[in-house]
């Protein structure tokens, strides 16, 4: 499983808006502490603003603030914020039903164990502890 670059840059910018903590950062500040492009970052401050992650405000001193404090923010929010949920495989979602395996399939039973692990593995790492802070 890989994450990808927009889940990956989501992390990264959350990350360094925890850092500023109630300061508000515009998208011009945060590309330039992170590296990511700023159409890139821009389009990431939308998805997790629209995902309830980020509050913002126009204007002069307008900018974007994180809603909650960053111990309490997950990575499981942050992807889930820009890839959907975290489902391993298709199998997971129940309403799903694209395989031509599933009517005599011995894993899929197994597979919402293995993606309630991963999900509560993501789940238990916040923002806080990826920027030293417990």
């Amino acid at each position: 499983m890989r994450l990808s670059n927009l889940a990956d840059y989501a992390v990264v910018i959350m990350s360094a808006a925890a850092r500023a903590g109630d300061v508000r950062v515009n998208a011009t500040e945060l590309a330039a502490k992170t590296g990511i492009p700023l159409p890139t970052t821009q389009k990431l401050l939308g998805r997790l603003a629209s995902a309830g992650l980020f509050a913002s405000a126009r204007g002069g001193g307008g900018g974007f603030v994180l809603t909650r404090p960053a111990a309490e923010i997950s990575l499981a929010d942050v992807i889930e914020a820009v890839e959907g949920p975290i489902a391993m495989t298709s199998c997971v979602d129940e309403a799903r039903h694209d395989c031509a395996l599933e009517g005599a399939c011995q894993v899929r039973p197994h597979w919402g164990p293995v993606n309630n692990a991963i999900r509560g593995a993501l789940s238990s790492v916040s923002l806080a502890s990826l920027n030293g802070a417990a």
